[in-house]
């Protein structure tokens, strides 16, 4: 464990990016928990609001996100300075990353539907990290053997092979597909064989010529969303909370946000 911990994390310098990664969730998960007990109208938090204004936790965390990535840059990866920012730094991306969806909608939709945006953002920038921190790219370590190399070349061709797979899911709208293919073999292969999704670029390349390829792309489009829906959205509420039940106001600004531009 101690030479595979070494060679694998401490040699190639991937040490500040676990730091990163673990405070990255630690700041997510304990943010979540405090948000959600200010909902509850439990413990001792409450809303910051000096002067009648809310002063979201995205704004202390572009700060320590400036901070961390400033002190990473001028640290040595190796040093101590580097292992203080990235901590600094992971505590800033997940306070910043929760709130996602604030930052995308301009408003406060935290506890909406549309607050959900913050939760997968969160899962795919773990999930990324992880990849590279998991050894899926495997470089910057130096005097390797030859049995190394070449299982790492091998190693590198198989991610290779996945990543481009996954472009091609990611083309034909598989998101999440995409993602769990890059960490998993052959499940982008999937994503990138079978029909793409029709609101997708490569539908509305390759489709608009074939209306049964079409139409049944959006029936499986449609019954791929009502039996997943459900375990994602329970999956989302346990991570980061049930959103609100929306009001006939905010429905109302949905419905024109959504609308087609006039002509």
């Amino acid at each position: 464990m101690g030479h595979w911990w070494y060679r694998n994390i401490v040699e190639p310098g991937k040490l500040p990016l676990l730091l990163a990664l673990l405070s990255f969730l630690g700041s997510f998960l304990v943010t979540r928990v405090i948000t959600r007990m200010i909902r509850a109208g439990k413990g001792p938090f409450r809303n910051i609001t000096p002067g009648g204004v809310h002063v979201h936790h995205v704004v202390p965390g572009v700060i320590l996100s400036v901070i961390g990535g400033f002190g990473s840059v001028a640290s040595d990866r190796y040093g101590a300075g580097a292992l203080v920012s990235a901590v600094i730094f992971g505590l800033g991306a997940g306070l910043v990353l929760d709130e996602f969806a604030l930052i995308l909608h301009l408003d406060d939709v935290y506890w909406s539907e549309q607050g959900r945006k913050s939760v997968e953002v969160v899962v795919l920038t773990a999930a990324l990290v992880a990849l590279v921190l998991g050894g899926f790219l495997p470089f910057g370590v130096n005097e390797i053997s030859p049995e190394e190399r070449e299982n790492r070349v091998y190693l590198v061709m198989n991610a290779a092979t996945n990543f481009f797979l996954a472009l091609i899911a990611l083309w034909k709208g598989k998101a999440r597909t995409a993602v769990v293919g890059i960490l998993v073999p052959f499940v982008a292969l999937i994503g990138a064989v079978r029909l793409a999704r029709p609101d997708s670029p490569y539908a509305k390349k390759f489709y608009a010529n074939r209306p049964r390829a079409r139409a049944k792309a959006q029936l499986r489009a449609f019954h791929h969303d009502r039996r997943w829906s459900g375990p994602r959205r329970k999956l989302h509420d346990w991570i980061g909370g049930a959103p609100d039940e929306p009001t006939p106001a905010r429905e109302a600004a949905s419905e024109h946000d959504e609308a087609p531009p006039p002509g």
